[in-house]
């Protein structure tokens, strides 16, 4: 790359970073447009608008109770005063409300926010839950109507599970009931719902009644951009499918399959909600929001099918707890696949490797730190062996690099075929793979991609403390400032040490290597390049690449100190004269052929 192309390149990158700036749209301008965007989105699709927080009171019926009103179905239970009954254990405290009869909010007792305040799945009115259907003619809501709480307060522990009731009445023998079991250590809610006698009163053609389930997810975590880069809807088909929504933009779908679970996933916390018998025709929205603390709405509506002879139950369930892979896991409903833990081969390293060895090394309860430390070292051990041999293929072509440079001369670069050929005929003699460093770095890809998605969706490093960094699963702020270029507000020290060892190793190849022309200078593009990525990235994924780059470059000094060129330079000069190294093999012949058969054509 000559002076002039990387001056070319430094003032593009200057006119694209200042354009961008300076082009920018405002803060308020943003928000406004988004507020349209997003009342446009409720709209269409019937998605709740999210409800301020800071106005949630007790609901009382602005109403009075009147004959007419009270002649309706389920008339009686449109008015009244909403109560609130808390069941828990060991790990979850549920409080039931007796409007609408559902969960209202769910704490997990041993988790908080990212402030530090009680960390609620579910939190007051942002949430809706009910059956819809028509009664004698009527639309009936259940999440709008109250229910009569049976039983109070309790909390289980160990083996002991207990229930606790809430029925809707449309009189003595006709009602809807939600029966609520709790267990102790489990974040499983058991959900069974009962229509007795309903089925009298409600059309007989009519064989569905929808399930209506709403929530506003609100920030949990520091960095609210990520959350919601890692939130949306997921659900399990009866053909065992796991599938998701769009974790990036607002996204629906229609589901024509029976469904068998329903999970709205936020980063590292979900609640999803089973039934045994299935969901029929579900519908899922996921609304993406930028609104300050609101991470996403979502919605999902779906059939229950209804028995219009008998009575009618469906046995449900909840699960309320963290996206943890070994907890998700032992639930055996194959909750454990909202993790992304990457594509493909990606995806095994992680499931099959990585989280058998990260679970052994935190049964020694261990900071997380020095986990990710030993961890470190165990792969670049199973490494080393193609570290030293793409180190090897390296130092060949280093002392082949002055024949390679008399070649250059003697051919000239007029004429490039003739060039490349001259070179693959001094490698094929010499018995040199011009790509021989390449292949053992790209087979060690995948292990490097891996942590890139373990490390960002590993729960354990939620709120856990490492040497100045205050919790591993989010970046660590360094310094910070208003947000200015490309948005960014912070410096993330982490990362920044991890550029700087990055920086370190490269200069160390070239120096040792011999690299010249584009490639040197890629060399140190690149880690800038991953600065402004990573930046906000976990501090725990930062901490391991900046380890990896520190052993890298630490294994490099070690191995050059074993490595005597002048001896690797005779064993080249004597493969040139071993007859069997000289024979070319098809492919090259066929390669040459190619060659010729072009510069004779340049020729012409």
């Amino acid at each position: 790359m000559d002076r002039s192309t990387l001056t070319g390149l430094i003032l593009i990158f200057a006119i694209f970073a200042g354009s961008f700036y300076f082009m920018k749209p405002s803060e308020q301008e943003i928000k406004q447009e988004q507020a349209l965007q997003d009342s446009l989105k409720r709209v269409k699709e019937g998605v709740t608008e999210p409800l301020d927080t800071t106005k949630i009171t007790t609901t009382l019926s602005s109403t009075s109770p009147d004959s007419a009103a009270l002649a309706q179905p389920f008339g009686a239970s449109k008015f009244g005063q909403e109560q609130i009954v808390t069941i828990e254990n060991e790990l979850i405290r549920v409080n039931i409300s007796s409007k609408g009869g559902r969960v209202k909010s769910v704490e997990l007792k041993n988790e908080t926010n990212f402030d530090g305040s009680p960390l609620l799945l579910f939190e007051g009115d942002n949430n809706k839950f009910g059956l819809l259907f028509n009664a004698s003619g009527l639309n009936v809501n259940t999440n709008d109507m109250f229910f009569q709480l049976q039983g109070g307060n309790f909390s289980v522990a160990g083996a002991d599970s207990q229930s606790i009731k809430a029925r809707l009445n449309y009189n003595e023998t006709q009602y809807i009931e939600y029966t609520y079991t709790l267990a102790g250590n489990s974040y499983n809610v058991g959900l069974a719902i009962d229509a007795i006698g309903i089925q009298n009163s409600i059309d007989l053609k009519q064989k569905n009644i929808l399930l209506n389930w709403e929530t506003t997810l609100l920030q949990k975590e520091k960095n609210v951009k990520s959350e919601r880069e890692k939130s949306t809807i997921f659900y399990k088909t009866s053909e065992g499918d796991v599938d998701h929504l769009s974790e990036a933009k607002d996204d629906s779908e229609k589901i024509e399959e029976k469904l068998e679970w329903i999970a709205f996933k936020q980063h590292f916390f979900s609640s999803i909600l089973s039934n045994k018998e299935g969901f029929t025709n579900p519908e899922l929205f996921v609304n993406y929001t930028t609104s300050d603390s609101i991470v996403k709405v979502y919605k999902t509506t779906a059939d229950l099918a209804f028995n219009s002879q008998s009575d009618n139950r469906y046995a449900m369930n909840f699960f309320f707890g963290p996206n943890k892979y070994k907890t998700l896991k032992a639930e055996d409903q194959g909750y454990d696949k909202i993790i992304n833990m990457g594509w493909g081969p990606i995806g095994w390293i992680n499931k099959f490797i990585t989280v058998p060895i990260f679970d052994f090394l935190d049964g020694f309860h261990m900071s997380y730190g020095i986990v990710i430390l030993i961890l470190t070292i165990l792969l670049k051990a199973v490494l080393f062996p193609l570290t030293y041999k793409s180190y090897k293929s390296m130092a060949k072509m280093r002392v082949l690099k002055p024949q390679l440079d008399q070649i250059k001369e003697k051919v000239g670069d007029d004429n490039p075929m003739l060039l490349q050929q001259e070179q693959m005929k001094l490698y094929k003699q010499a018995g040199v793979n011009p790509i021989g460093g390449c292949l053992p770095l790209l087979l060690q890809m995948p292990f490097t991609l891996a942590f890139f998605f373990f490390f960002p969706n590993l729960f354990e490093l939620r709120g856990e403390s490492f040497l100045w960094v205050k919790d591993l699963s989010t970046y660590d702020s360094w310094i910070s400032f208003p947000p200015t270029f490309f948005g960014i507000d912070h410096i993330s020290l982490m990362c920044v040490l991890m550029t700087i060892t990055t920086l370190l190793t490269t200069w160390y190849n070239n120096s040792t290597s011999g690299a010249t022309g584009q490639m040197k200078y890629i060399g140190y593009f690149m880690p800038l390049i991953f600065f402004f990525v990573l930046n906000s990235f976990p501090a725990g994924l930062n901490y391991y690449y900046l380890l990896g780059a520190v052993f890298t470059f630490l294994t490099q000094v070690i191995i050059r100190q074993f490595i005597d060129d002048d001896k690797i330079l005779a064993s080249l000069e004597a493969n040139k004269k071993n007859p069997k190294v000289a024979k070319k093999s098809s492919f090259q012949q066929r390669m040459e052929d190619m060659m010729k058969q072009q510069q004779q054509a340049k020729k012409k």
